[in-house]
């Protein structure tokens, strides 16, 4: 079966609607379902058959030994009374949990195209929704700031779904100079050990490991990160604005960083300062999508400037198309 055709969408589709403050967030939620239903429906019909390609996890039947059959899989008991070897079937998941690790620090309230970054991350989530709540499967969030730290559990059905982004549409925006701390929020999200499933992270990723132009060691999201990669399947979402891979040439221009408070003045009229500014956005990016490759996470970029639902189902289509069930490994 086919997916819908990326390019037939309707005008408006391609930026998220601004949730900013005075905005009626009902309405602008229910467009927005409107369009992820309308461009994303029929792209992934069907049961969910595991988390990750092979034949499962719960336990089955047994059966008689063949060879060629996982020794591993041995049924030791049922093999004793039969004096017959047996092996132990398994049975592939057909109910995903799905949990959502939403990054809403003062970064993501950055946006110099279509939208924010914010309303590009909460458009992402609904995404993810969209396409995992069916069929008994749960979804949960874990919503940070870095003032605070919302925790949903994961529940089924579409109505869960709606009130979760209701939810997290009204979670506050971060007051200036406060830091995000992602690597928290996964924490909090490998112990306890959650139920084996999918988790999708929705940030900028610009952790402390990557601040300024010199790119050195490692995020501090990555060590959590590859934690969850042990028990669940991974998909990072990165969020960028194009202002943050280069700069326009606009004269002096006063720039402030959100979480820090500190301010900026860079000559975007020198060329030479555009180009080491270029070359450093994309030092950072590229060891960004390193890190999220050592973890085990598959990537989907979404900019501002883009047509983001067009990225997502391209993404699903090719995962789809390589068979893997989930975010590539």
């Amino acid at each position: 079966m086919t997916g819908p055709d990326p390019t037939d969408r309707a005008p408006g589709d391609g930026a998220p609607p601004h949730f900013g403050p005075g905005s009626n967030s009902a309405v602008l939620l229910r467009r927005l379902e409107l369009t992820v239903r309308r461009r994303l429906d029929g792209l992934l019909q069907g049961d969910h058959l595991g988390l990750v390609p092979g034949s499962g996890s719960e336990a089955g039947d047994s059966r008689t030994y063949h060879p060629g059959d996982d020794v591993r899989r041995m049924d030791w008991p049922v093999t004793a009374r039969t004096q017959v070897p047996h092996v132990r079937e398994t049975i592939a998941d057909r109910e995903l949990e799905t949990w959502v690790v939403l990054d809403l620090s003062a970064s993501l309230d950055f946006g110099t195209a279509e939208c924010e970054k914010r309303d590009l991350a909460i458009a992402g989530l609904a995404a993810v929704s969209h396409l995992t709540v069916r069929g008994g499967n749960r979804l949960g969030a874990v919503v940070t700031t870095g003032e605070r730290v919302d925790r949903y559990p994961a529940t089924p059905g579409r109505l869960a779904a709606d009130r979760l982004l209701r939810s997290v549409v009204a979670t506050p925006r971060a007051g200036a100079g406060r830091r995000g701390d992602l690597a928290a929020a996964l924490e909090s999200l490998r112990r306890p050990p959650r139920r084996r499933g999918l988790v999708v992270v929705i940030s900028d990723f610009l952790g402390s490991g990557f601040e300024g132009s010199d790119v050195q060691g490692t995020a501090d999201w990555e060590r959590p990160l590859r934690g969850l990669s042990a028990r669940h399947d991974l998909l990072a979402i990165e969020v960028v604005d194009p202002r943050e891979l280069e700069l326009a040439d606009v004269g002096l221009l006063t720039v402030v960083d959100p979480e820090t408070g500190q301010t900026l003045e860079v000559p975007t009229g020198n060329a030479e300062v555009r180009r080491r500014f270029a070359e450093g956005a994309a030092a950072q990016r590229h060891e960004i999508a390193a890190a999220l490759r050592r973890a085990g996470a598959g990537q989907l970029r979404l900019q501002t400037d883009r047509d983001w639902l067009t990225d997502v189902v391209r993404y699903v289509a090719d995962r789809r198309r390589a068979g893997s069930g989930g975010a590539s490994r």
